[in-house]
């Protein structure tokens, strides 16, 4: 009868030479890993202080040139101003707001010209026309649209703004959007001269920057 061969207890030996050797590696590890990790530290330290003297050399010595128009030259800047009848209350609070913004900025009431339309749903075919017209720098379009219980505010809402923004991209003059879009009367009224300040104002400050920016820069 054979004897059974008993197991290579010498092949286990290299698998725990192996598995001592990566214990001892770990512990070399964990010991030097003090080390390892302030100079990881200290490197990462180093590169980011070199990118940020990159881009600050970057920045100082780089031809870039930043264009924006200017609030300070509203002197021969000519404007119109396309207003919806409708909500006439809030609207012409809005105009009175462009007006008085204009003056401040040095703009001649004969170089500011006021086309009203029935409502905001007309304003944009309207200021189309008179960006083509070559006559103007710029044009506000001031409306008040307020919701009320039937989902005619959210057509006339969206169809007021494509139709600004289709003005200007059609006729090459900027067409600023002053059309308050609103909840209530409240809201408008507050928007119009009230506690959140007057966004025809706001509109007629847009409207002298781009128009400065168009004729000074991009013309």
């Amino acid at each position: 009868m054979k004897s059974l061969a008993s197991p290579p207890c010498l092949r286990l030996i290299p698998t725990a030479h192996r598995q001592l050797n990566s214990r001892q590696s770990s512990s070399a590890c964990y010991i030097h890993g003090g080390a390892s990790a302030n100079k990881s530290n200290n490197l990462s330290f180093s590169s980011s202080a070199s990118e940020k003297e990159l881009r600050s050399s970057f920045v100082q010595t780089a031809a870039v040139r930043h264009v924006t128009g200017s609030l300070i030259r509203g002197e021969g800047l000519r404007f119109a101003i396309v207003v919806a009848r409708f909500n006439e209350v809030v609207t012409k609070l809005l105009l009175e707001g462009a007006i008085e913004t204009f003056k401040k900025y040095s703009v001649r009431e004969e170089d500011i010209e006021v086309i009203w339309v029935p409502g905001s749903f007309e304003i944009g075919v309207v200021a189309q026309n008179l960006g083509k017209s070559g006559k103007f720098h710029a044009v506000l379009c001031i409306g008040a649209v307020i919701r009320g219980d039937t989902t005619h505010y959210d057509a006339v809402a969206n169809s007021a703004a494509s139709g600004v923004l289709s003005a200007g991209i059609n006729s090459g003059v900027p067409c600023i959007f002053g059309v308050l879009t609103c909840e209530d009367m409240d809201q408008a009224l507050n928007r119009s001269g009230g506690k959140a300040g007057n966004k025809g104002a706001e509109t007629a400050l847009t409207a002298l920057e781009m128009a400065s920016l168009f004729e000074h820069h991009l013309n």
